[in-house]
């Protein structure tokens, strides 16, 4: 048996030459997932596959990563658990033009893809969440890892009754049983598999709708209630623009979106079902500095761009980021302006030319490339070519590209093809110079950017020495990006009267991103404007308070008392990064409430916990250790953090513990 397994790897080796998808086509998939001991990540289950034959093969084989057991039957009538720990392998003189049904059952922990949050302590926010992009859907559900194969699935998961159960597709049915729920769930058209999701938390929902009828459901923990609508802010009129803007009707029975604890990203597009990283849910003050909208439109527009079309590899995965990047811009630019929409492609030519200076850059068709370039170089390409070909044949282009190839895959020449074809121009040195070329031509996209009169000031002032620009119109200027631009540069500048006056016409302009700028760039403050910035610990910013916080704890000793009893109640972003700060400049403060250090320092030491999102440890990590202020406790969650899911994370405990 074992030299027999080792056989038919090879043969997959061999045919994976070809890819099984030319000899099987898996139609459909309906699976019913149920679970063991939640501590030990138990997921048990059986999924029932409809094939059908291209060509004549012997051995078919199912993706399935370390599962605990798993096994098959073939039309009823074959049984057998081939498996080589990573493929279940179906042995049978398949015939060409036939249609076999495939019934598997399986028991396994994944350890990835699925994720069991807080089940080993009772006042966690318990969560299962999945993250198949980068993981595989495989390690938890026995599914096909090559995204050229597409299936329609079909999910009925069962779970205790307390809890919500989010899945891809419509809800068609809600089976209550004697503790738990059984959720149906009905895909009608097909994806592939890295786009199954599932969720299950406790939470609650509101639903509106697109001018188009679709359901728009939007879920939120229960306890934040009053956080839905900064969250989601602008979520319908995005999803009304972008189905205009694209030309092409949203393609998915529903959308639905849910925040979850320690996701991996920002966010990720599983068909109809985005779920996103729960430090996104935010109060209207946050929704300032740091929001969801960016993410929110991101998302959205991969559920066209990857979900609908999907790339045949990653040599092609700039048509997945590099779309939803440059559509998710175009529904910002239509909430927030043309300003905000040309900074923005600023930013990203910034850190393109900082990554091209840098020697890092590669070509767009570069399966290695970094994620700047797949998601911000891409944006800009399509910038570009929709400037040079004009609007019309652009969005023709992608209509018909979007079209001809839905629920397919696709390559870079069947999109750059339509635009051939609907501006009847020849693209190929266009090709050549974005596509196939690794270098960032910054002089070439800086003609693009003085189109908008703002940002052509903007970059006229960059080579301006500080002392030609006349202060007085500085208040005048009706561009916040402008006068932060020059905040930074005064606040670099070594003619006191010169900075001392750009800075008191910033608070004159009163504007909440340009006082923001001053708490930022202005870390050393002059007496003459001690009154000025303490006005900064009143505005309706995190990052501001923050900033200001720290910068007026460290200028003015003197009055350190005054400052936390100012900033003493606030807590922040979901990250707690103004009350994380606080507690540490409270234990630094000489005398400051002696009798209240143990609780500051217990508070502190307790945000480090797992029960807490890596976010917030992260912070407190970070303050305790700059304090000398990690010991005991705090290092035996540092310890533990090692291990956590998170990648980045573990990696940040793990070279915090070298120091």
């Amino acid at each position: 048996m074992k030299y027999l397994v080792s056989f038919l790897f090879l043969f997959k080796c061999i045919i994976g030459l070809a890819q099984q998808t030319d000899y099987v086509d898996f139609k459909s998939a309906k699976a019913d997932i149920k679970f063991g001991n939640l501590t030990k990540n138990e997921v048990i289950g059986k999924i029932v596959f409809e094939i059908e034959i291209l060509k004549d093969i012997d051995s078919i084989f199912i993706d399935a990563i370390n599962f605990h057991s798993i096994k098959y039957i073939l039309d009823d009538s074959y049984a057998d658990s081939l498996y080589n720990g990573k493929q279940l392998i179906i042995k049978h003189p398949f015939k060409v033009n036939t249609k076999h049904k495939i019934e598997v059952v399986w028991e396994t922990s994944p350890k990835k893809a699925m994720y069991f949050i807080d089940w080993d302590y009772n006042m966690g926010n318990k969560q299962i969440w999945t993250q198949g992009q980068g993981k595989y859907t495989s390690n938890w559900l026995p599914s096909i890892d090559d995204m050229n194969e597409k299936i329609e699935f079909d999910l009925n998961i069962t779970f205790h009754k307390d809890y919500e159960v989010i899945s891809n597709g419509k809800l068609t049915n809600k089976l209550n049983n004697d503790s738990t729920i059984t959720w149906n769930y009905d895909m009608q058209q097909p994806m592939s598999s890295y786009l199954v999701a599932l969720a299950i938390g406790k939470y609650s929902k509101k639903v509106k709708y697109s001018k188009s009828g679709i359901p728009l459901e939007m879920y939120y923990y229960t306890e934040d209630s009053l956080k839905f609508e900064p969250t989601y802010r602008y979520t319908k009129e995005m999803f009304d623009f972008l189905e205009e803007e694209i030309g092409f009707p949203y393609p998915w029975q529903n959308y639905k979106q849910v925040p979850v604890k320690d996701f991996l990203y920002s966010g990720m597009e599983n068909t109809s079902t985005t779920v996103f990283a729960d430090s996104f849910v935010i109060d209207s003050i946050a929704f300032v500095d740091k929001n969801y909208v960016n993410v929110n439109a991101h998302e959205l527009a991969h559920q066209w761009f990857g979900d609908l079309v999907t790339e045949t590899s990653g040599t092609h995965h700039w048509l997945q980021e590099g779309f939803a990047t440059y559509y998710a811009l175009l529904a910002e630019r239509d909430i927030f302006g043309n300003d905000y929409y040309y900074w923005r492609l600023y930013e990203y030519a910034q850190e393109l030319l900082e990554q091209d200076n840098s020697g890092g850059s590669t070509s767009l068709l570069d399966p290695k490339s970094s994620s700047l370039t797949f998601y911000k170089k891409g944006a800009w390409v399509l910038h570009i070519l929709r400037e040079q070909v004009g609007e019309k044949a652009f969005k023709t282009a992608v209509r018909n590209y979007l079209m001809k190839n839905q629920f397919k895959n696709v390559e870079t020449n069947d999109f750059i093809g339509e635009v051939e074809e609907s501006s009847g121009k020849d693209l190929s040195n266009f090709s050549k110079e974005w596509l196939y070329s690794s270098d960032f031509k910054f002089n070439v996209v800086e003609k693009y950017l003085k189109k908008n009169k703002n940002l052509y000031d903007i970059l006229k002032l960059k080579n301006e020495k500080l002392e030609h620009i006349y202060y007085p119109d500085f208040v005048k200027m009706n561009n916040e990006n402008k006068q932060s631009f020059i905040i930074h540069k005064a606040a670099s500048t070594e003619n006191f009267s010169l900075f001392n006056q750009f800075i008191l016409n910033a608070f004159k302009v009163d504007n909440i991103k340009v006082r923001q700028a001053i708490a930022q760039s202005v870390t050393s403050i002059p007496s003459e404007l001690k009154s000025y910035y303490e006005s900064l610990l009143s505005d309706k910013s995190y990052i501001t308070i923050e900033s200001a916080l720290f910068n007026l704890w460290k200028n003015f000793p003197q009055d350190r008392y005054k400052y936390l009893n100012k900033t003493k109640g606030i807590q922040g972003f979901n990250d707690k990064n103004v009350r994380i700060l606080w507690l540490t400049l409270a234990l630094l403060t000489e005398d400051f409430e002696t009798e209240n250090k143990p609780h500051f320092f217990k508070e502190l030491t307790d945000y480090t916990n797992q029960n807490f999102g890596f976010e917030i440890r992260k912070n407190a990590f970070q303050y305790l250790n700059q304090i000398q202020g990690c010991i005991d406790k705090c290092k035996e969650n540092l310890n533990q953090a090692t291990k956590h899911h998170n990648w980045r994370f573990s990696q940040f405990a793990k070279e915090l513990l070298k120091e």
